[in-house]
């Protein structure tokens, strides 16, 4: 009798799971056939993404193919295939290195003073534009503040070292109110204020424009219901504004946190030299050091990949937090 459960039993589970087995097939069918009858209505449009697509293939995912070169003793004569391997090698090099703490703590001071500063900087702008009742003057600024977005970097800090240089403009005004002259480019703490502040001032007005239109698509009912009831102009930015544009701020802020260790490399090469070492030097300058003009290859790989590796960690990070905490979240 006990068997007889038993074999009941397992045939009853056995049922089961081929019921459920034949109900994912049934769904896994419906939804390819969902997907093919979305491609063809929208065949132009998916063409459209086509380049795209293929972009990502060919610069992104193919090349990916090279992180080999972190684990082996890189030769070019040889090959990646052909290059003898060398484990975490080149890892541990970094981390034992003098240079691995003081590139990782300027990275991350960098990442974290652009997140303070230059991140809230174009919301500010935006909403501040947003409650200019002259449509002229809103315009006329919008215009001023979007200029410099089309400035080259090479550009900017040329105004940088005009400006700040020995003998620039600060430095004129400075000693002209009796102030001695100031070695801005010189002196390592100014680096991080100058490299901040150009940002801010070549990124406020465009990166604003993601926000102003956050702003424009608030349905105006809100703004009336919260006049009704009391609320004065900071009050309705305060209560309906901002908790409006929220989820555009999460995930912009998701996707900067995303990019705390990937500090651009560009404008700090044209900026640095080797007495602001002690601030300016990042992880992506030192890569670029390393493996172009010191041929280091498989050790500028080494570096490189563990910053992306940390950067996939912050953003996994913060992605989930914000879906915990505000339920808005880019996956």
């Amino acid at each position: 009798m006990q068997n007889a459960n038993k074999q009941s039993s397992l045939n009853s589970i056995v049922d089961t799971n081929k019921t459920y087995n034949k109900n994912n097939s049934i769904i896994a069918s419906n939804k390819r056939q969902k997907l093919m009858r979305d491609i063809i209505r929208n065949k132009y449009i998916y063409l459209m993404l086509l380049p795209t697509i293929i972009f990502y293939i060919v610069f992104h995912y193919i090349p990916m193919y090279g992180v080999l070169i972190a684990f082996k003793d890189y030769k070019a004569s040889r090959g990646i295939l052909g290059s003898p391997w060398a484990g975490l090698k080149y890892f541990k090099q970094f981390f034992g290195s003098y240079y691995a703490w003081r590139l990782i703590r300027n990275t991350l001071l960098i990442s974290v003073y652009q997140l303070i500063f230059s991140f809230p900087a174009p919301i500010l702008l935006a909403l501040l534009l947003n409650e200019l009742k002259s449509e002229k003057f809103k315009r006329t600024v919008q215009t001023v503040s979007y200029l410099p977005h089309f400035i080259s970097t090479v550009v900017v800090v040329g105004f940088i070292v005009d400006f700040f240089a020995q003998k620039g403009l600060v430095n004129t005004v400075l000693a002209s109110l009796g102030v001695k002259p100031i070695s801005f480019l010189m002196e390592p703490k100014w680096f991080r204020p100058l490299y901040i502040g150009s940002g801010i001032w070549k990124g406020i007005g465009w990166n604003s424009i993601i926000y102003l239109a956050a702003i424009s698509g608030i349905d105006p009912t809100l703004y009336e219901a919260a006049t009704v009831d009391g609320a004065g102009r900071f009050k309705q930015i305060m209560n309906v504004t901002i908790p409006s544009i929220m989820p555009t701020i999460i995930i912009l802020l998701i996707l900067q946190i995303g990019n705390m260790m990937s500090v651009g490399y560009q404008k700090i090469i044209l900026m640095y030299n080797e007495s602001i070492y002690e601030t300016a030097d990042v992880i992506s300058t030192f890569v670029y050091r390393s493996g172009l003009q010191k041929a280091q290859y498989s050790y500028a790989a080494a570096i490189g990949l563990f910053n992306n590796i940390i950067n996939f960690a912050l953003i996994i990070t913060a992605n989930y937090i914000s879906r915990r905490v505000s339920e808005t979240s880019l996956w």
